[in-house]
């Protein structure tokens, strides 16, 4: 005759308590601060063209800083553009990345331009 065996139901209460120990682990182990962001957004190609708007030239390395083909230091960039005259509609400033950028000087570069009111922004990519 055979045996009957007879199987003991699965607890799941340990899984339960696995899952829920996991969870706070995570809760706690994470940040809910939101970092700085800069907003860059991409030129739209066959815009219209406004020659009110001055124009500047901003040649970005990873050691110098370059507007319109004069050295500036980085302290000194919001001066350079500071003398824009109220009835002028803007200015617009290109930006230009040599190879040897990193992320960090160009997020420090536009964390200072975005604070200059009627300024736009464009950042040529290679």
């Amino acid at each position: 005759m055979r045996r009957q065996i007879r199987r003991r139901r699965l607890s799941m209460t340990s899984l339960i308590d696995v899952i829920f120990l996991l969870l706070l682990f995570f809760m706690l182990s994470s940040t809910f601060s939101r970092f700085a962001e800069v907003d860059l957004s991409s030129a739209n190609a066959g815009g219209a063209d406004r020659s009110d708007i001055k124009r500047s030239f901003l040649q970005l390395g990873e050691d110098t800083l370059r507007v319109n083909g004069q050295d500036v230091v980085l302290g000194a960039l919001k001066d350079q553009f500071a003398d824009l005259p109220p009835e002028a509609d803007g200015l617009h400033v290109i930006v230009s990345l040599r190879d040897d950028v990193t992320a960090q000087r160009l997020t420090d570069v536009l964390v200072i331009l975005r604070g200059i009111d009627r300024l736009s922004i464009s950042v040529l990519g290679s």
